[in-house]
């Protein structure tokens, strides 16, 4: 939002520098961005006199001026402009100057002829809408003066942030009201004179409404004998200054009104609006199928049946809060206009603008919300300018279709307990006076104030909203720096936070950093990775995305890693170890917000260290996954946890498993697919794994145990053992824990071996593997003879070859 100064200043007074308002504004929530100074882009623009003015020896349309600056020497112009003569005081733009729509001034030559400058017409200036010849001064213009000194366009804007809950401020009305709360100054609104003659616009006008929650208001009104040409200066110079250009008197006030009141306007030229029983007719529906409209940026733009339109007998004349159509624009030959003023839906207007890429100042103001109750306000003004400067009278009476009436609403503000919560000690007058101020009425005696809020402010709605209004126009700053109050209590973190910090830490330790990325997705990101969904579940759409590649919350952190992988290996990062911590999303059946669940998810990229000359690094693999997983278990003492081979289609075949706790699976590990890699330009081996957050903690065991440290030796004892390829090293590695008794302490496999494929010479029979364990046994009370580990070991191999078929590979 565009404030000028000088505009703001007609609204209400401001008694202090510009740099302390910057700063009050600051600090009631309206930030203040930018501030530009006006004036400053025409310091090459000085006043000249046309000396001489002679015919263009080599085009019929040009002619080659001498032009008095106050210089030594007077400038060489070739000009194309035919309004002006020799004697004639006009602005030059001097060779460097950079003009409206940052068109910079060149010395060149134009048939043949140098031309050192440029005499200059308003449009080109930002002064005025005229652009059919040259602005010609009065006679006593000093010659030599800037043009922007003498003219007096001086001006400082400021570019406020408008944080989404405050479509009041999106209005310079709106910014002084502000203004005046904060410094305790009247407000002086705009009023004006409203003359109506002729027929009544109910005779002119019929006005139907599809959709009263699409759109709540539409109002009309006929202006007739209207004459369309340039603004006057000083409706032009408010355009320039709030941001836009002027087109042309009628449509500069609808934009005029628009950064004045905040309502958003256009204007129909009245004639080429179809008619039914011989009254112009508007419908305000959604569009019907196989519906076009060329806007008035001339594209021809195919309509969704979703989207909002105002609508003749013939079809669509308007995008409703977003642009107008191009047959039905104000011209050059248009002599009566139909106004409308009116509210439409924030979300259908947000989705029409974003769907058709058409981003405008109606449609920003519609989609924060517009007053309802300001349609008939700001037709009015309209009305009254339109007449004023375009010379047409306004038809009696005004067509105003308003079947969802906006009621203000009621709150109770109790001041002892305000001063309670807030730490401040205000009394009743002054509260009574910043809300006043601020457009609230207030009712009430003594600490208890009945506060009716107005409809231009949607985002009060509870009784800690007023507090919050009062302290930011009182001053936060002003608020005592207290301690909060406690009554013997330590804060202590719960058990999900404590796991949720040694589930970080532990992968840390395994040697991976943290990767924090957005949370939104794609539809292509699920259709790439092959995610399925559960019945009755899908993915959450954004109303509002940003962009296409962010139009879905995630379901899933994979493609968030898998981009990082991508993106370091572009920049020769070819070594990728991340986790990441965060929220998914889908839909459910039945339920109006969406399911969330907390994961955890890691991928593993290149190897753990870089390649020596001549020791290549080994790549990270499945088992590389693995062994983080079971550090991860191990510091956060996670012990029923188990893997069991599976398919996804995201993971390679053979190379995959889901993760179970407790019995339950959990979340998944494996190499990621190659069409999958392919797709997000990754090369190379590349391990992933998800876990939800929820059933670790659960499983986390809430009893701390020790156990004494061994006094007595361990013995190792080694064996390999020959079983089916289809025999896991798990069931394996069960078995041996199963017949090993208390003296086996732990077991470990460290090899797995399969024949290369055509091998001549066979260590395994065909369709066999070789599972090579380590098993340690020891005894609490005494050092354990080779006797007894020699009996114990054969009784466990004996009873694992029985329960798996698995023989001693010799």
């Amino acid at each position: 939002m565009r404030v000028s100064l000088k505009w703001l200043k007609e609204l209400v007074d401001i008694p202090v520098p510009l740099e302390e308002l910057i700063d009050r504004l600051d600090m009631t929530g309206t930030k203040v961005e930018t501030v530009h100074v006006l004036g400053e882009r025409l310091d090459g623009v000085l006043i000249g006199q046309v000396l001489t003015k002679d015919k263009h020896p080599h085009a019929d349309k040009l002619s080659y001026c001498t032009v008095d600056i106050g210089a030594d020497e007077p400038l060489k112009i070739v000009c194309g402009a035919t309004n002006f003569k020799a004697g004639d005081k006009v602005p030059v733009a001097t060779v460097g100057t950079i003009l409206t729509g940052g068109v910079t001034i060149k010395r060149a030559k134009l048939r043949g002829l140098e031309s050192q400058g440029m005499m200059c017409s308003a449009r080109e200036l930002g002064v005025g809408g005229d652009a059919s010849g040259l602005l010609i001064l009065p006679e006593d213009a000093p010659v030599g003066v800037p043009f922007s000194e003498w003219a007096g366009l001086g001006d400082t804007v400021l570019e406020l942030e408008i944080t989404p809950n405050r479509p009041d401020c999106l209005s310079m009305v709106g910014v002084a009201r502000e203004a005046g709360a904060v410094f305790r100054t009247a407000v002086r609104t705009p009023e004006w004179v409203l003359t109506e003659s002729g027929s009544p616009v109910g005779e002119a006008v019929d006005v139907q409404i599809e959709d009263a929650s699409l759109c709540p208001r539409y109002t009309a009104r006929v202006i007739r004998g209207v004459t369309i040409g340039p603004s006057p200066d000083w409706l032009a110079e408010r355009i320039v200054a709030s941001g836009a250009r002027p087109i042309n008197n009628v449509v500069d006030v609808t934009n005029y009104v628009m950064f004045e009141l905040g309502q958003p306007l256009h204007a129909f030229d009245l004639a080429t609006i179809g008619t039914a029983q011989g009254r112009a007719s508007i419908a305000v529906r959604t569009a019907k199928p196989g519906e076009r409209l060329v806007t008035l940026d001339g594209q021809d733009r195919e309509l969704s049946a979703e989207t909002l339109v105002i609508a003749d007998p013939c079809g669509p004349v308007a995008l409703a809060g977003v642009m107008g159509g191009a047959a039905t624009e104000v011209s050059g030959r248009t002599v009566d206009i139909l106004l409308e003023a009116a509210s439409f839906d924030r979300v259908s207007v947000s989705r029409t603008s974003r769907r058709l890429g058409l981003i405008s100042e109606a449609a920003l103001r519609f989609e924060r919300g517009v007053d309802p109750e300001l349609a008939r306000r700001a037709s009015d003004r309209a009305a009254a300018l339109i007449a004023e400067v375009a010379g047409g009278r306004v038809a009696p009476g005004i067509v105003d279709v308003y079947p969802l009436p906006a009621k203000p609403i009621e709150l109770t503000l109790r001041v002892d307990r305000m001063n309670a919560l807030l730490g401040t000690t205000l009394v009743e007058e002054e509260v009574r006076q910043i809300l006043s101020s601020l457009g609230i009425d207030v009712a009430g005696e003594g600490s208890v104030l009945t506060c009716v809020v107005p409809t231009f402010r949607p985002d009060l709605a509870r009784e800690i909203d007023l507090y919050e209004e009062v302290v930011r126009i009182w001053g936060m700053e002003r608020v005592a720096s207290t301690l909060p109050g406690g009554r013997a209590r330590v804060g202590r973190l719960t058990k999900e936070q404590r796991v949720h910090a040694r589930i970080g830490e532990a992968l840390r330790a395994a040697g991976l950093n943290e990767h924090i990325g957005l949370a939104f997705i794609s539809l292509t990101d699920l259709e790439r990775i092959g995610w399925t969904f559960g019945p009755g579940e899908g993915p959450v759409e954004l109303l509002n995305p940003m962009s296409e590649e962010q139009s879905h919350l995630r379901t899933t952190v994979l493609p968030g890693l898998l981009r990082a992988v991508s993106h370091n290996q572009r920049h020769d990062v070819p070594d990728v170890h991340l986790y990441e911590m965060g929220t998914v999303f889908k839909t459910a059946e039945g339920r109006k917000l969406p399911r969330e669940r907390g994961v955890v998810g890691g991928v593993l990229a290149g190897s753990w260290n870089r390649p020596g000359w001549n020791d290549p690094a080994p790549a990270l693999d499945f088992f590389d996954g693995k062994g983080v997983l079971e550090t991860l278990f191990d510091e956060i003492d996670v012990t029923n946890w188990k893997m069991r081979a599976a398919e996804h289609p995201w993971l390679q075949k053979g190379r995959s498993a889901d993760v179970i706790v407790a019995g339950d699976v959990v979340g998944w590990l494996g190499e990621v697919a190659p069409p999958v890699l392919e797709a997000y330009d990754v090369s190379g081996a590349v391990t992933v794994f998800e876990l939800d957050v929820k059933p670790l903690v659960k499983a986390v065991a809430t009893d701390v145990r020790y156990r004494e440290v061994p006094r007595f030796p361990a013995v190792k004892v080694d064996v390999a053992l020959v079983v089916d390829d289809s025999v896991t090293a798990e069931r394996v590695g069960q078995a041996i824990r199963s017949a090993g008794g208390p003296l086996l302490e732990s077991v470990r496999l460290f090899d797995v071996y399969r024949d290369p494929e055509g091998a001549t010479v066979r260590r395994v029979r065909e369709g066999a593997k070789s599972l090579a364990f380590s098993l340690t046994y020891r005894a609490a009370d005494r050092t354990l003879t080779d006797d007894e580990v020699r009996s114990i070991h054969e009784r466990v191999v004996r009873k694992v070859c029985a329960a798996v078929g698995a023989e001693v590979r010799s």
